[in-house]
């Protein structure tokens, strides 16, 4: 179960993200929702009075609000009120920075947008419509404005298939390299931008702010045995994400749903760290994720700088419990503590999915040389007389090629 007061801080920080001062955070239980104004009418007059006393111009709903309720709010409060979903895409249209991040932001904001096209502009309907006879009641304004929406997304859904295919050929590419790819999720602001830069020295934006990171990033990242994988950093999860977002932003999220390893950044230092595993771990199985796939998703207990040492001995002793197969890492993405054992453990994972082969090459086979390099991940590669003698690891998809066309031998560990 939630925390009330770390959703509450969660909201506050929500709407700090996009600067906005929070005048007054209210803890509002409700045993009934009402159709009308989702608050009872005597909570609904208790907000009217702060908002007047401080002067307020925009009410924060940490839920979900239909659209007569939000109007209906405005109505008695005489303010703008946005939703926990109006609040993320706002936050979402800020942080967006490429063009694929805007187009899936705008996807999202009019698939939300159309659904808050309530019937208050029927006094404006259109006399009539077409020519002469072919008229008639014409459409009111309502349905214009609901047909441009639709629309405006057909071609953005369009838009962001091309995305979607840009993105594919890239994936193909790395395959032929061949780069592993190692994704980064978490629950927003659990240090997954700052882990992603100690892994690989690069300067992505890292700030204590809920959702820093919008936009897909890709790196290299060194493994420690001279190997190279390719990092993806992907927006961070919050608990009840909006479902058009998890939508929209599947283009994006494809980096995870093709990584050969996840990694999945928890931040142990949080008072409700066990309650954002769970929002994450619902959000991955919408996109079609096992969250107890053991042979792919690896824990990393982040920021442990921010713990006492009471409580860090503690999280090693659960850690040292967890069976072989779930295997956790405490890390402090800021330090760099722990990050070593980690880049192992990506390693280990990696090549526990591949095969090793030994096997041996004509030396003047110079195009089967050259596809193994881009194939495969040559581990050793000996000149004797007139042949090569090789070691290879490949995915289990390329094994069988191998093994038939090079005589490749599987190495016994």
């Amino acid at each position: 179960m939630r925390d009330s007061e770390a959703r509450i801080d969660e909201a506050a920080g929500l709407a700090r993200a996009i600067d906005l001062t929070v005048a007054e955070a209210i803890l509002a239980p409700i045993q009934q929702i009402r159709p009308a104004t989702y608050l009872g009418k005597g909570k609904v007059d208790e907000i009217g009075g702060v908002i007047a006393s401080h002067g307020v111009e925009l009410v924060v709903m940490d839920c979900a609000l239909s659209p007569i309720q939000q109007r209906n709010l405005e109505k008695a409060w005489n303010t703008k009120v946005l939703d926990r979903t109006g609040l993320i895409l706002e936050i979402f249209g800020r942080r967006a920075k490429t063009k694929e991040g805007s187009l899936q932001v705008e996807l999202a904001h009019l698939n939300y947008q159309r659904s808050r096209l309530v019937r208050s502009w029927t006094h404006l309907e259109r006399q009539r419509g077409g020519f002469g006879f072919m008229g008639g009641p014409g459409e009111t304004q309502i349905e214009a404005d609901r047909r441009l929406i639709g629309d405006r997304i057909t071609r953005l859904e369009n838009e962001i298939k091309k995305v979607q295919a840009t993105r594919r050929l890239h994936r193909a590419g790395r395959q032929r390299v061949p780069y592993r790819v190692v994704a980064l999720v978490g629950y927003t602001n659990a240090g997954k931008s700052t882990l992603f830069n100690r892994l690989t020295r690069a300067d992505v934006q890292a700030a204590d702010m809920l959702f820093a990171t919008l936009d897909p990033t890709l790196r290299a990242i060194a493994l420690p045995h001279g190997g190279k994988a390719m990092l993806s950093d992907t927006v961070g999860f919050i608990s009840n994400l909006p479902t058009q977002l998890v939508a929209a932003f599947r283009a994006t999220l494809e980096e995870v749903l093709e990584a050969d390893v996840i990694l999945h950044v928890r931040d142990m230092s949080h008072e409700d760290a066990e309650a954002q595993q769970h929002d994450v771990e619902l959000v991955l199985s919408q996109l079609g994720i096992d969250p107890e796939a053991t042979d792919t998703i690896i824990e990393v207990w982040n920021k442990i700088d921010r713990l006492d040492e009471a409580a860090r001995e503690n999280l090693a002793n659960i850690a040292s419990r967890r069976p072989p197969e779930r295997p956790c890492f405490l890390v402090s993405a800021e330090t760099g503590e722990g990050v070593e054992a980690l880049l192992q453990a990506i390693e280990d994972r990696l090549a526990a999915a591949r095969t090793t082969l030994d096997l041996t090459i004509d030396a003047a086979d110079g195009a089967g040389i050259s596809w193994l390099h881009r194939n495969a991940e040559v581990l050793a590669k000996e000149l004797h007389e007139g042949h090569y003698d090789m070691t290879v690891r490949v995915d289990a998809t390329k094994r069988d090629i191998v093994v038939e066309r090079y005589h490749g031998v599987p190495r016994v560990a």
